[in-house]
């Protein structure tokens, strides 16, 4: 079974690695470079970064954004396409980060998006460098383990239209080379090492930091943040974030049923951002927390082994290259403890009715808020005249067209 993902590379240097000791500050004037990848605290950084805005100056440090996550800035950085159905980013919202970095000055500045770790190649990663400062520039990577990493980030493809199933993802994922599909974007991101030496090409290892992130502790990744910048401890502080939270297995099992029938149908990606991901999902998730009882994403136990391999490998290249690293590399092959009953029944992900009135009521609202006139070839038949399918194509062009009026 081929597992590893690291055919063609370099053979593994086997130098042992560890956690280091006090953390240094940057030097003053750096632009510090936060690429993520996704799901690795990310949100919470930058919530924490934005809500303390106006105090880091006083300190010598700018969050050069206008917004917590200059999320299409760094789209078009990378010359990415936006999320299923987004508005496409333009350079314009990269032009306008970049000023807003010029205009930091000689004062330390901190820029964090996941998306910088989808750039395609060394050339758009050496661009952005130079861009934002060339020397001055030192990248920030946040990881942590494979295995506590694709739960999270399959229920997000789902959220952006995939329908595949968990453990049919994983299989693709872990087991059938290239290991591309579904998603080619989950091994360019979390192939951590290599993610890293792309980075190193552009900067060299002295001016990377990698953080690994421990979940035992919660504001571990704050305070590194704060050490590395010269903050006051406690100066960032969590920003609850119930717009990021992940969905249940019942909540992304239904959404994925969901983007099976909106794809059967043919409807336009403009109406699955407005009314799926943006109404139905965002409303879901704000006005429903998970409980006790919900039952969560579960990893097979072949899949979490597979990922500590994967995890190890990383660990020992990336100790290999020069780079400082903040935390217990260890952590990366950690596997999670998967709780196990020999002979129990698997308990069956079942959407709860509030949670599902939530979710249609968040696609309603959505929709009322781009009010659709009605045609006379509608006014002509009742909707008990007219098929299930028709109807949905129908409501799906009317919002389409109201969108790109507005």
């Amino acid at each position: 079974m081929e597992t590893d993902c690291t055919r063609g590379e370099p053979p593994v240097n086997n130098a042992p690695i560890g956690p280091i000791g006090p953390i240094a500050a940057l030097p003053a004037g750096t632009r510090l470079l936060h690429i993520g990848p996704h799901k690795t605290g990310t949100t919470a950084i930058q919530g924490a970064l934005f809500a303390a805005k106006d105090e880091l100056p006083a300190h010598g440090v700018v969050f050069p954004a206008t917004s917590r996550h200059p999320m299409e800035a760094a789209l078009a950085a990378c010359a990415r396409p936006a999320m299923m159905g987004d508005t496409v980013p333009t350079e314009k919202h990269w032009t306008r980060l970049l000023e807003q970095v010029e205009a930091t000055g000689s004062r330390t500045s901190v820029i964090s998006s996941e998306f910088f770790a989808d750039a395609p190649d060394d050339e758009t990663i050496a661009r952005i460098v130079e861009q934002l400062g060339g020397e001055r520039v030192h990248i920030l990577v946040t990881l942590r383990p494979i295995a506590r990493i694709m739960p999270s980030q399959w229920q997000q493809y789902v959220q952006n239209g995939l329908r595949m199933g968990y453990e049919d993802w994983l299989d693709h994922m872990l087991r059938k080379a290239p290991y591309e599909k579904p998603n080619p974007s989950f091994w360019r991101r979390h192939r951590h090492d290599r993610l890293v030496e792309r980075w190193i090409r552009a900067v060299g290892a002295d001016r990377v930091t990698v953080v690994v992130v421990d979940d035992r502790d919660r504001d571990g990744l704050m305070r590194t943040f704060e050490s590395l910048l010269g903050l006051p401890e406690k100066l960032l502080q969590p920003v609850p974030d119930t717009a990021n939270r992940s969905l249940t297995l019942a909540e992304t099992e239904m959404l994925r049923k969901l983007n099976v029938e909106f794809r059967g149908n043919g409807l336009p990606d403009e109406l699955y951002s407005k009314l799926v991901r943006n109404g139905a999902v965002m409303h879901m998730k704000n006005a429903c927390s998970p409980t006790d009882a919900d039952v969560k994403i579960s990893t097979p136990a072949w899949a979490v082994e597979a990922a500590g391999r994967v995890g190890a490998e990383m660990a020992e290249r990336i100790g290999a290259m020069g780079v400082r690293v903040i935390g217990d590399p260890a952590l990366l092959s950690a596997l999670p403890v998967i709780p196990s009953q020999p002979g129990a029944p698997a308990v069956e992900a079942r959407i709860a009715p509030e949670v599902a009135a939530q979710a249609l009521y968040g696609a309603l609202a959505a929709a009322a808020a781009a009010p659709v006139r009605h045609t006379a070839e509608a006014k002509a038949r009742t909707v008990h005249q007219t098929s299930t399918k028709e109807l949905v194509r129908v409501l799906g062009h009317r919002c389409l067209k109201k969108l790109r009026r507005r």
